[in-house]
């Protein structure tokens, strides 16, 4: 189809660019997840990009790009489970402050939540409720 506007997103070439971007997120973490468990504790290279991977992922499916490429949400559901499970384990290690760690577990749980709704909602979508 090639170009059918003036916007940054629309042209084919500029897809396939997102695409790509989009895959590389959702494998980086896929492989995070899949990996040594120590890799996500919250002091660790993962445990920080993660969520930045997970929350760039939710900005773009809210702008309407690459829905169709995120994980179903049970996998979503399970990646949450388990890295919740080892930053709950370890992140009494790093002595923060008790505002600090409540603060963070709800901004930790609302972004796999809000990255599972997209997909919830696509899902539903397409099986026409």
């Amino acid at each position: 189809m090639g170009t059918w506007g003036s916007g940054n997103f629309e042209s084919d070439t500029a897809l396939d660019h997102l695409s790509v971007l989009i895959d590389r997120l959702v494998t980086e973490v896929a492989e995070a997840m899949a990996g040594d468990p120590v890799e996500l504790e919250p002091d660790e290279y993962w445990g920080v990009a993660v969520p930045c991977n997970l929350e760039l992922l939710h900005v773009m499916a809210r702008a309407g790009h690459g829905v169709h490429q995120l994980p179903e949400t049970d996998v979503i559901t399970g990646w949450k489970a388990a890295f919740m499970a080892v930053w709950e384990r370890t992140v009494d290690d790093l002595e923060p402050s008790p505002g600090y760690k409540d603060e963070r577990r709800l901004v930790l749980n609302r972004t796999f939540d809000q990255l599972a709704e997209v997909t919830a909602g696509v899902g539903a979508e397409e099986s026409g409720r």
